[in-house]
């Protein structure tokens, strides 16, 4: 690359935040913590033995070119909710395509609810992100993903663009749970279709690996009568999909559900601010 080319190179957001933790006096602390760049990583206080890590791009949203790289390590015995400060937001990309890479490990016997809030698409934005989960013996893991094509309320619409997401999950070395989204082109045209959203702009997958999975299979299916989404549960996992016309109407259904996937617990608090 030239000088010339250089210096006029668009600035790029990047960020890389880990958080690692240990049980210690039968409450869940901090082993390692390291942020760099626009991801922040903040740990509010609790009033049970568990961890709440708020994780923040301080950038503001997202556009062609920006990474965000996010790492967890919940030791053995250790019970981490991770969450997002606010809904992260993907802007319109003049060139290249914003990634998010988040890396999961979960130890023998402990829990990592990972709970961010919705992600925004806006027209011609482009999106790649990942998910990478290992989870040893006895452990349990609790994902949700939301998105929202645009905010209806807004007057926004998702037209063209580009999102892909990617998820690996993995027991004992054993991947359990693998699934791949593409949305790509004439995005607008595509979500149409009744095989894919039949018109609606707000989505979510919920996620549950461990043993818990038949119980909750139970207590999440009375929440979806009179909505679009289903629930399946198999070989110790239960996976939800929901579909909704905006994302007050997906939250409305999603919080319920993530509570009972929660034995009761409420969403992380920054959800309701």
């Amino acid at each position: 690359m030239t000088n010339a080319a250089a210096a006029t190179r668009p600035q790029r957001a990047e960020g890389r935040g880990h958080l690692a933790a240990k049980s210690l006096g039968g409450r869940t602390r901090i082993r390692e913590l390291y942020q760099e760049g626009a991801a922040k990583i903040r740990l509010p206080d609790t009033f049970d033995a568990s961890m709440e890590a708020v994780i923040i791009n301080t950038a503001g949203g997202l556009t062609g070119g920006d990474r965000m790289d996010w790492s967890v390590v919940a030791g053995r015995g250790t019970r981490i909710d991770v969450t997002t400060q606010a809904c992260e937001k993907i802007y319109k990309a003049s060139a290249g395509t914003a990634e998010i890479t988040t890396k999961i490990q979960v130890g023998a016997d402990a829990r990592v609810d990972w709970l961010p809030q919705e992600t925004i698409l806006f027209d011609r934005s482009s999106l790649y992100r990942r998910l990478d989960v290992d989870l040893d013996a006895g452990a349990e893991f609790l994902a949700v993903e939301a998105v929202l094509l645009g905010r209806r309320a807004m007057g926004e619409a998702v037209v063209s663009g580009l999102f892909r997401d990617r998820w690996r999950i993995r027991s004992e070395g054993r991947l359990r749970h693998a699934e791949d989204l593409r949305l790509a082109g004439e995005v607008q045209a595509l979500t149409r279709e009744q095989a894919v959203l039949s018109g609606q702009v707000a989505f979510a997958t919920l996620l549950y690996v461990g043993p818990q999975a038949e119980g909750y299979l139970n207590a999440v299916r009375p929440l979806l009568d009179g909505h679009m989404g289903g629930a399946s549960c198999w070989a110790g996992k239960l996976v939800v999909r929901l579909a909704a016309s905006d994302g007050f109407a997906l939250r409305k259904i999603l919080i319920p559900i993530i509570s009972a996937l929660r034995n009761g617990a409420p969403v992380p608090k920054v959800w309701n601010l």
